[in-house]
């Protein structure tokens, strides 16, 4: 992963704890990460941790010209080798699927040209909902790279599938995908 740069996209959600661990992964293996966090990924972890651990400031408004003046989704998109948004959440998965771009996350998955991988975590309910698995298949139609979640404790004091795949799985795949 040296010197390859990764998007990271964080959705809101619980799991979004463990992509403070991915990032530093990341770096720690040369890559250079670049956060983008949507509105509710803020109420779960810090911009301050994410900053940190990647030494970029974190990317959260498409419309920053003095950052990006062709637009945050144009140049982030160019300097991506890959993509991946984790935890992408049902709503995420949604927008995605449906080519909505109503922030700079989900405009950068449609402004990417690069692969995208996908690491869904919710409540089990909602994973198994047929909404939610419909708008997965499309997204595996459509050339997403899917890490399905894992089975075990989710943070609503059940157990079921929908617990974000671990780090190093997830890393696994990302290497995968920068050597393919």
């Amino acid at each position: 992963m040296t010197d390859r740069h990764v998007l990271v996209g964080v959705t809101g959600g619980i799991a979004a704890y463990k992509t403070a661990m991915l990032v530093s992964r990341l770096v720690q293996h040369g890559a250079s990460a670049q956060v983008v966090m949507t509105a509710a990924a803020e109420r779960f972890v810090s911009l301050v941790t994410f900053a940190a651990l990647s030494g970029r400031a974190v990317a959260r408004d498409a419309f920053d010209a003095d950052r990006f003046p062709l637009g945050a989704h144009i140049t982030l998109a160019e300097e991506a080798d890959v993509m991946c948004v984790v935890p992408a959440s049902a709503d995420f998965l949604a927008k995605a699927a449906h080519g909505f771009a109503d922030d700079l996350l989900s405009t950068l998955v449609l402004a990417a040209d690069v692969p995208i991988l996908l690491a869904p975590a919710m409540n089990s309910t909602m994973w198994t909902k047929p909404a939610v698995q419909r708008n997965l298949a499309q997204l595996r139609e459509d050339g997403f790279h899917i890490v399905d979640p894992d089975e075990g404790w989710l943070s609503c004091r059940q157990k079921g599938p929908g617990r974000m795949a671990e780090v190093e799985v997830i890393l696994e795949h990302l290497g995968q995908l920068l050597t393919a």
